[in-house]
């Protein structure tokens, strides 16, 4: 092989910028048989066994071949061309010191891409274990990142310049300050990050609404910086991540976990249709089956009262009866517990607040069954349809604001008076 390199050399010897080209071309062919043959024979090995780990498998296998194996492959050419740079003849000392240095900042970078990328792998397989959507790894991993790629970057500029990396490390030291300055969102972030892991307060998949950051919707992301939220409307909010310790949200995950969602809404009535019922319309009323039982034991409690109070005769005003109003509400109350969409093993109650100029409010508060958007708005459009439709029957009306009492509009025609005194 000397000998022959001798013959070239000797051939060649005319043109002394050949010799030096065709070495130059010969170590960059040998690079790319290097390289070649690490992505093809010798990494095989190391792709089978990420194919045989969590990280590989049918569904990571294009993941681990296109981003980790070509970058770990990259690292072997530029060793060939570094320890092969001092071979070419008639090159100046300085181009062979500053081709190893760009070797050696090219390998620390490949080599720092490649771990990026793993690590990348690392939280894509996390993310499918069950419990990934309540301890995220994600914002760690950046953390991670963020400390090599500025380790890599003092790594390359020490490498180019000429020093020592650990003398670049330790002047940065003075400039913890300045750092801490520039990094100060960062270190807030993974503060903030930390404790959303630990307490658990947001999760991949929680429902949070934050009015003060226009979000109202899924966290699809949770990272070092920002937490992703996609609205209902399908748009896209990202909020930064120390927001959610200092700012106040709602988080509606204790909603979806109990199985219930609250229905909180009242009926306005108009306060001049209650009245007390008559014995013609509360035997009317035995009709309802859902209120049959109430009105037999209203009816026995009210005579035992009324009873008691014999003595002061048998007016009207001195004595209990039964209200439309009461025997609707106990009416609304019946019909809730024997609703299908309603859950029974949580608060149920139908109320009267406080009277209004829009009327007398009676609120149901109880829980659907159904926690999914369009189903609970379902279940409770069917319980008030049907709570307004029945209110005739009690006698009841609901109160608004427009009048129904016709418009009578009259139109005269207005004469002139006479002007006295004329001719």
């Amino acid at each position: 092989m000397q000998e022959q390199l001798e013959n070239i050399r000797a051939a060649l010897a005319p043109y002394p910028w050949a010799y030096t080209a065709t070495v130059i071309a010969a170590l960059l062919l040998a690079a790319w048989l290097a390289n070649w043959l690490t992505k093809r024979v010798l990494l095989r090995g190391l792709k089978r066994a990420l194919r045989a780990s969590p990280l590989g498998g049918a569904a990571h296998d294009h993941e681990v071949k296109l981003r980790v194996i070509p970058r770990l492959a990259n690292v072997v050419p530029a060793l060939v061309v570094a320890a092969g740079v001092a071979v070419v003849p008639d090159l100046p000392e300085q181009v062979v010191t500053v081709v190893r240095a760009l070797c050696q900042a090219f390998i620390v970078l490949t080599l720092v891409l490649s771990v990026s990328r793993a690590l990348d792998l690392v939280n894509l397989v996390y993310e499918r274990r069950p419990d990934a959507r309540n301890k995220p790894i994600k914002g760690y991993l950046q953390v991670a990142k963020i400390i090599l790629f500025v380790l890599a970057g003092i790594s390359i500029v020490a490498t180019l310049i000429g020093a020592q990396f650990l003398h670049i490390l330790t002047g940065l030291g003075a400039a913890t300050a300045v750092l801490m300055l520039i990094f100060q969102d960062t270190i807030l972030s993974l503060v903030a990050s930390v404790q959303i892991s630990n307490d658990g307060r947001v999760r991949i998949g929680d429902w949070i609404e934050m009015p003060s950051q226009n979000a109202d919707g899924d966290v699809i992301d949770i990272a070092l910086h920002t937490v992703t939220v996609q609205n209902w409307d399908r748009t896209i909010t990202t909020v930064p991540t120390k927001k959610l310790i200092s700012d106040s949200f709602k988080n509606w995950r204790g909603m979806s976990e109990s199985g219930g969602r609250r229905i909180k809404r009242a009926l306005y009535l108009d306060q001049h249709a209650v009245r007390f019922l008559s014995d013609d319309e509360v035997a009317r009323l035995h009709r309802i089956a859902l209120i049959d039982g109430y009105l037999d034991g209203k009816q026995r409690e009210i005579g035992e009262w009324n009873a008691r109070l014999a003595a002061h005769g048998d007016e009207a005003v001195n004595q209990r009866r039964v209200t439309n109003l009461g025997t609707y509400r106990a009416y609304v109350e019946h019909y809730l517990r024997r609703h299908p969409g309603i859950r029974q093993d949580m608060t149920l109650l139908v109320r009267q607040l406080q009277p209004t100029a829009e009327g007398l409010p009676l609120e149901v508060y109880c829980f659907s069954n159904d926690v999914r958007w369009a189903f609970y708005e379902g279940i409770q459009s069917d319980i008030f349809d049907h709570l307004l439709a029945i209110l005739p029957e009690f006698g009841l009306k609901v109160f608004q604001g427009s009048s129904d009492a016709p418009l009578d509009v009259n139109l005269r025609r207005i004469d002139p008076p006479d002007r006295a005194g004329d001719d």
